[in-house]
């Protein structure tokens, strides 16, 4: 018989985070929402920050559901001002500051000034923000985390996406450069670098009515035969969060379903 357990359960999973505080700084819908809830579901308090205020209000429910103290601010993540008052507020609210997920993204695909400046303020320069901001509390933690999303896009060339490409390849750096400079104080920084996600109304739910030639040779290019669910990053953010991964810094982990060995 199947197991139909959630693997995100509180009851039936692993990693067991009460007494934790998550800040998700990106986290309202998409991967970041399955990030935030899973932290909860097992035991975390978890802050989460978006600039949609519809879906950071359902992501707030969503997570306060689980019986965890919850907190949630609406922030332009390409504003360095807002992040740190973010983060001190985050901070405040949740007692502390365990565990750092930087997930936003400024969607730079297109090779414009526009592209390239979306990237870098909010893809890298949000990361290094809230990173800064955060380490004080960070520190005066006993297991002090950061993770950055990233993605399989950094690790090939393309024509489509460059600036995309390039930004998150500079976030992969950063990794590990912050890994080894904030060893000294026992924090563990790492990244994920997720293949091709679907969910509702995400960006290849719309290629696949709006380019479904694209959508189709992706899919095509995925061993395992189909896109991945947000729920399979939040699992590896768990893991890599966790007392599981203690001995693990400065890595990027690839979760595509094998898409990145075909090219």
């Amino acid at each position: 018989m199947a197991d139909t357990r959630n693997p995100t359960d509180a009851r039936t999973s692993p990693f067991d985070f009460r007494g934790y505080r998550v800040v998700v700084a990106g986290g309202s819908r998409g991967i970041g929402r399955s990030i935030a809830l899973a932290f909860a579901q097992a035991g975390a308090a978890v802050s989460v920050c978006a600039r949609g205020a519809q879906a950071l209000d359902e992501v707030h429910h969503a997570i306060a559901a689980c019986g965890v103290t919850v907190h949630t601010k609406p922030c332009d993540l390409g504003d360095g001002h807002a992040i740190a008052a973010y983060v001190r507020e985050a901070a405040d609210i949740l007692g502390g500051i365990d565990v750092l997920v930087n997930n936003a993204s400024g969607y730079g695909f297109q090779d414009d000034d526009d592209g390239w400046e979306a990237g870098f303020r909010v893809d890298l320069m949000a990361a290094v923000r809230a990173s800064r901001h955060a380490l004080p509390f960070l520190t005066a933690s006993a297991r002090g985390c950061i993770l950055h999303t990233s993605s399989i896009a950094a690790f090939h060339p393309g024509v489509r996406g460059p600036a995309y490409a390039a930004v998150k390849a500079a976030l992969n750096q950063y990794t590990t450069s912050q890994a080894l400079t904030l060893a000294e104080h026992r924090i563990r920084v790492n990244a994920i670098a997720p293949g091709s996600i679907e969910f509702p109304d995400g960006l290849w739910d719309r290629r696949k009515t709006e380019a479904p030639e694209l959508y189709q040779r992706t899919l095509a290019k995925i061993p395992f035969g189909r896109f991945g669910a947000p729920e399979e990053i939040a699992h590896a953010a768990l893991f890599l969060a966790s007392p599981y991964a203690q001995w693990i810094t400065g890595q990027t982990l690839c979760v595509d379903g094998g898409q990145l060995l075909t090219g």
